[in-house]
């Protein structure tokens, strides 16, 4: 499925099975599949792998998708189910948004993730991770990062954190269409720089000021930033 956005760059989406109920560990009947048909059975993770209750949507941006690339998000996508059951459903975002005054290309991977009973957001800005010049690299610390977050989620439903958190709010303060960024006012008076691409599902042109958003806050170089912004 090919999405497309104004000028924007298009936006490529593959999905396939990935989570559902298993009568048996779903890498363990993949094996065994794969040993019938004549495969090896220590082969990557692949659709037939899994009982699906939602697929594993992966989208790109600005990058031609390869085999390599979904091999290693399927693989890191199959650890993180193993390490938490209670994952339904997750869509990964691969960009190359854009070169801010570096002479390479600085990968953007951001994770949507639903569990039973809520979603988890998880995205940084490249332009903070010239690591991130390596794909592989950003995949990596992106799904890493959304292995804290499952975490603290566990730790939550298991009431080991009695006080519920819930996201920052804020509200848009001034924003730049042309250029494609903006500034959130926070309850405490702050002032948050966020860019386009922080805001989820392509909804940055439906901003305005005054819109009301929740948001993921981090330090960039030159202050506070948000890395994640979703209209409330």
């Amino acid at each position: 499925m090919v999405e497309r956005a104004g000028a924007r760059a298009p936006l490529r989406e593959r999905a396939g099975p990935l989570y559902g109920r298993r009568r048996r560990p779903a890498l363990a009947r993949g094996r065994a599949r794969r040993r019938r048909r004549g495969h090896p059975a220590d082969a990557g993770p692949s659709d037939e792998d899994w009982d699906m209750e939602q697929p594993l949507r992966i989208s790109y941006r600005g990058i031609e998708p390869t085999e390599a690339i979904e091999a290693q998000i399927r693989e890191r996508a199959a650890k993180l189910e193993r390490f938490y059951d209670g994952i339904v459903g997750c869509h990964v975002t691969v960009e190359a948004p854009h070169r801010r005054h570096h002479k390479g290309t600085l990968y953007r991977v951001r994770i949507d993730l639903t569990v039973k009973n809520g979603e988890l957001l998880v995205g940084r800005d490249p332009a903070q991770q010239h690591s991130h010049e390596d794909l592989y690299v950003a995949i990596r610390d992106a799904f890493d990062a959304a292995r804290r977050r499952l975490q603290d989620h566990a730790r939550r439903q298991r009431g080991q954190v009695k006080r519920t958190v819930q996201p920052p709010r804020a509200r848009v303060v001034r924003i730049f269409p042309e250029k494609g960024y903006g500034f959130l006012a926070t309850p405490d008076g702050r002032e948050i720089y966020f860019h386009r691409n922080s805001v989820l599902n392509d909804r940055f042109d439906r901003l305005e000021v005054g819109t009301e958003v929740r948001f993921a806050e981090e330090q960039g170089e030159k202050g506070p930033q948000a890395s994640t912004v979703v209209p409330a």
